[in-house]
């Protein structure tokens, strides 16, 4: 269990957050998604240890992870956007940094590098920057920790690879990781994030499951406007409509419209969620 209390982060010309709480159970995908400059990158530095509340405080299994214990720095593995092209061949790379990880598995990660079309004996900075990305979510995959903290994962990713990337994340993941993973580009990831974090400036407006969203909300994608919609945008045949849920009625949801809806109806999709 990840457990974020009144946690507040400033910059020095910038506040970023401010009194934000949030809980994360244990084996979630969760996404989490905002506008530039909200502080989805900022969090999972803190979530990670790699910065230090301003204050509030963050839990992890009732442990800070700022104070930086081995046990716990054992079992997290965070992935900035941009990784780092080392002068290591990838399986020299992933033979002296695993052994950092005790649930480190090198027949997982040749397996993952393989299913990703990546050559381990070629070195790090003479990949492109897809075969690149590819090898480090070889790698964090191949720790199996329990927390995950990736930041725009897909980028750089080809179509074929964006898939393989949620393929390893079922296949490898361990059944209670928890994964918290920051994107942009949500239709490489709708189907298997879950929950919703949406993150607002001061706030965080969402953080729900799928069924809880769709419970409240129905997602029409019919070619009658209705007067309910709170959200509305054409598509090729049609549009796709947000509506409230009246009626208990299933639908599929589409994660860019209920963003947008989020953002043009904070404090009622907050109310309907609460």
């Amino acid at each position: 269990m990840v457990t974020v209390k009144n946690l507040s982060f400033s910059y020095p010309s910038q506040e970023v957050l401010k009194d934000i709480s949030m809980e994360m159970k244990e084996g979630c995908i969760y996404g989490l998604l905002g506008e530039n400059g909200v502080g989805k990158t900022t969090l999972l530095t803190l979530l990670c240890g790699l910065k230090k509340p301003a204050a509030g405080s963050i839990e992890i299994e009732g442990r800070d992870p700022y104070n930086r214990l081995p046990s716990l720095l054992a079992d997290q593995f965070y992935l900035p956007d941009e990784v780092e092209a080392l002068n290591e061949k990838a399986f020299s790379f992933a033979a002296s940094r695993g052994v950092f990880y005790p649930n480190f598995s090198a027949d997982n990660f040749k397996a993952l590098l393989e299913e990703f079309e990546v050559d381990g004996e070629k070195k790090m900075n003479t990949m492109s920057a897809g075969q690149l990305k590819k090898t480090w979510i070889a790698f964090a995959l191949a720790t199996g920790v329990k927390y995950y903290y990736l930041d725009e994962p897909t980028n750089g990713l080809d179509i074929p690879s964006k898939a393989q990337f949620r393929k390893s994340i079922m296949k490898y993941a361990r059944e209670d990781a928890t994964f918290v993973i920051s994107t942009h580009q949500v239709r490489d990831l709708e189907n298997i994030i879950d929950p919703i974090i949406i993150l607002d400036r001061r706030d965080v407006l969402v953080n729900a499951t799928v069924q809880e969203i769709t419970s409240k909300f129905f997602f029409d994608y019919g070619n009658e406007i209705h007067e309910d919609a709170l959200y509305v945008e054409r598509i090729p045949g049609g549009c796709i409509q947000v509506r409230p849920n009246t009626t208990g009625e299933e639908s599929k949801i589409n994660i860019e419209a209920f963003f947008n809806t989020v953002h043009s109806h904070k404090e009622l999709v907050k109310s309907l969620l609460a």
